[in-house]
C-alpha cells in the first residue's frame, strides 16, 4: 500500500492531498456511510475475540442498530485487567505498538491502548492530514516538503499526546531536533534542540500548547542557555541570533522565538488549545493548527486551515454523542443509560459526550471518552465542507485536567479536603476559566460553626496537594507550580457555599426530577446547572471557552 512519504517524495500532491485530507470533501451522507461500514467490520472482530465478547456482554449484533442496542457504554474500568497487563491474545486484532497516558491515581499508574497494525496505517494517513493542514496559507496551498526541522516538544512516542507527531513523521518525513530525544530530560531536548535549529534552522514543532507556550516563555525569560562560547563557534547561530536581537531591538522587547524562525507547521492539541493558542502565535509567530484526539483513539478531529471549528475523521472511529440532557440525567444516577445520537442528528450549539469504538481491531467498544464536545455549525460554509465543525468544551467524567499536565480524581481531591482539617457539609470541584487562566474550581459548603476564608483553605489545599503529588505522582501541584512561576496560572481557586446549599439543591432538585434516583450532586465536574441549584451565581457558572473567536464575542 502507498504511503503518504512515497507520495510527497514522488511530487505526487493530488493524491497526497487525497490520502490525508480528502475527508474534508466528504458529504455528511458519505461520511456516515464510512462509519458504518467500519463499524460492521470491526463487530466481527469484537464478537471473535474474548475481550470483544466479554465486553459485549454475550451479545452478537449484526447491524449497526443491534450494536447500539445491545451493546452497553463502557469506560476503562471494563477493560481490566487485561489492557494494564497487555493480555494480547484476548485482543481483536494483535497489536503491532501499545500507547499509553495517565491513569488514575491509587488505581492504575498508566491507561494503556493497543494499536493494531491497520489501525496505525490510518492513524498515519491521518496525522499527515493535520501535518498538510497545519502547512496551508490562507488560500489553502500546501507549503510542507520532506525534511522540515522540527523542534522535539512532544511526548514520548509511546504516549498518547507524542504518538501524533511520530506519525507525522513517518508521514510527511519531518526531521526532529534534537534527533536523540528520546533520551534526554525535557530540559535537555529543548536546550539541545534550540542550540541545533540556531544552527540549521526551525521549520515546525507540535505538542501541548501549554508546553509551546512554556516553551516560548522559557525563553523569554532567558531561561534556555544559549552561552557565547556555543554562538561563536557556531556561525551561522551567531548570524542567526544576531538578526534576532535586532528585531527585539527595534520591536522593544525582549527576544521570542519568532524573531530567530519564520515557522511553517505548528500543531497543538489538548485540552487547552483555545487557552494558549493566541500566546504561542504571539511567540512563535504562526498560529497552532488544533486537533482534538486522546490516548483511545487517535485523532477524531482537526481544524483546516480558516482555524475555525474541527472537522470529524471517519476511518478511526465510530462516533456517538450523548445528548447533555442525557447525560445531566446519568451525572445524577449512574444507573440510568444515557441514549446516543449519530453524526448526522447532532444539533448547532448543543453538547454533547462523545463515545467512540475503534477501527481496525481496537480493543474499546462504544467508550465513554470523558469530554464533552460543542457542535458549532453543522457545516463549514466558508470551505465548503458538509460535515458538522465542533469544539472541545470540557471533560464530562470524574477526571479534571488542568493545562493538559495534572490531572484529578475524585480519590486524589476528597483526600486533599480530609486530610486539610475543613470541616465541611460537602463540596463539588471543576476546571473553569478565571482571568482566561485555567484553574481547579474548588466549591465548599463549610459548616455552620467553622469560621472560614477562601484563601485560607485554598492554602490548605496547595499543601495537601504538594503532598499527594509525592503518593501519587498525580503531577497536579509540581508541573502546575512551575507552570504558574512562567505562565502566570492560578492552579486553585476556593468558592464558599452559602449555609444550606447541599440541602436546598437536594429539595429543588426532588421536587423537578425525583423519579431519577439518585439525589446527590457529582463531586466532580458539576454541570452549571448543577450550580445554579447550589447556588452558584450565573455570572461564576461558566466552563472555560473553547475559541478565540467565542472569547471575542462574549
Amino acid at each position: 500500500m502507498a504511503r503518504p512519504i512515497d507520495l510527497l517524495r514522488e511530487g505526487r500532491q493530488e493524491e497526497l492531498w487525497q490520502m490525508c485530507c480528502g475527508f474534508i470533501s466528504l458529504s455528511l451522507e458519505q461520511f456516515v456511510a464510512i462509519q458504518k461500514r467500519l463499524l460492521l467490520e470491526e463487530i466481527e472482530l469484537l464478537k471473535n475475540s474474548e475481550l470483544g465478547k466479554r465486553v459485549m456482554r454475550g451479545a452478537m449484533p449484526e447491524t449497526v442498530e443491534e450494536f447500539r442496542e445491545q451493546v452497553p457504554l463502557t469506560t476503562y474500568a471494563d477493560y481490566l485487567p487485561e489492557l494494564v497487563e497487555k493480555q494480547e491474545d484476548v485482543l481483536p486484532a494483535k497489536p503491532a505498538m501499545w500507547v499509553h497516558t495517565v491513569g488514575r491515581a491509587g488505581e492504575y499508574n498508566f491507561k494503556f491502548v493497543p494499536l493494531s497494525e491497520r489501525f496505525l496505517y490510518e492513524f498515519v494517513r491521518a496525522a499527515g492530514g493535520v501535518g498538510l493542514l497545519a502547512s496551508c496559507d490562507p488560500q489553502g496551498n500546501v507549503l510542507v516538503e520532506e525534511h522540515l526541522k522540527t523542534l522535539s516538544t512532544m511526548a514520548s512516542r509511546h504516549y498518547g499526546s507524542g504518538v501524533v507527531g511520530y506519525l507525522m513523521k513517518e508521514a510527511l518525513g519531518f526531521d526532529f531536533l534534537p534527533s536523540n530525544a528520546e533520551e534526554m530530560t525535557f530540559q535537555e531536548r529543548i536546550e539541545a534542540g534550540f542550540k541545533e535549529a540556531l544552527c540549521q534552522g526551525l521549520d515546525a514543532f507540535g505538542g501541548l500548547p501549554s508546553i509551546l507556550a512554556y516553551v516560548g516563555e522559557m525563553f523569554k525569560q532567558g531561561a534556555i542557555d544559549v552561552d557565547a562560547r556555543f554562538l561563536l563557534s557556531h556561525p551561522k547561530a551567531l548570524a542567526r541570533f544576531i538578526r534576532g536581537l535586532i528585531k527585539s531591538k527595534l520591536a522593544r522587547r525582549p527576544m521570542l522565538p519568532k524573531d530567530l524562525w519564520s515557522v511553517r507547521v505548528v500543531v497543538g492539541g489538548g485540552m487547552d488549545t483555545a487557552i494558549f493558542g493566541k500566546r504561542v502565535e504571539e511567540l512563535w509567530g504562526r498560529r497552532p493548527l488544533e486537533l482534538y484526539g486522546g490516548t483511545e483513539g487517535g485523532i477524531y478531529a482537526t481544524q483546516t486551515w480558516d482555524h475555525e471549528g474541527m472537522t470529524f475523521i471517519p476511518n478511526l472511529n465510530f462516533f456517538e454523542f450523548i445528548p447533555e440532557r442525557e447525560y445531566f440525567k446519568w451525572q445524577l444516577d449512574h444507573s440510568y443509560q444515557p441514549q446516543t445520537i449519530l453524526l448526522d442528528e447532532v444539533k448547532a450549539g448543543e453538547k454533547y459526550e462523545m463515545v467512540i469504538t475503534n477501527f481496525h481491531g481496537g480493543a474499546l467498544a462504544r467508550y465513554r471518552v470523558g469530554d464533552l464536545i460543542e457542535i458549532t455549525s453543522l457545516h463549514n460554509e466558508k470551505l465548503g465542507i458538509d460535515i458538522p465543525q465542533m469544539v472541545f468544551h470540557s471533560r464530562a467524567d470524574d477526571l479534571i485536567d488542568i493545562a493538559s499536565l495534572g490531572r484529578l480524581t475524585e480519590r486524589v481531591i476528597e483526600e486533599a479536603v480530609e486530610k486539610s482539617g475543613i470541616p465541611y457539609v460537602d463540596w463539588v470541584a471543576r476546571k473553569e476559566l478565571i482571568d482566561n487562566i485555567p484553574v481547579l474550581h474548588f466549591y465548599l459548603e463549610p459548616r455552620s460553626d467553622y469560621i472560614a476564608s477562601e484563601a485560607g483553605i485554598a492554602a490548605a489545599m496547595r499543601k495537601q496537594f504538594k503532598k499527594l503529588d509525592r503518593k501519587y505522582r498525580c503531577n497536579f501541584y509540581s508541573l502546575i507550580g512551575d507552570m504558574e512561576t512562567v505562565l502566570g496560572l492560578k492552579p486553585l481557586e476556593v468558592t464558599l457555599l452559602p449555609q444550606g446549599a447541599f440541602s436546598s439543591y437536594m429539595a429543588q432538585w426532588q421536587v423537578e426530577s425525583a423519579d431519577l434516583g439518585s439525589l446527590e450532586p457529582s463531586h466532580i465536574n458539576p454541570s452549571d446547572e448543577m450550580l445554579a441549584l447550589l447556588g452558584v451565581p450565573k455570572i461564576v457558572v461558566e466552563a472555560a471557552p473553547v475559541t478565540e473567536a467565542e472569547r471575542a464575542a462574549a
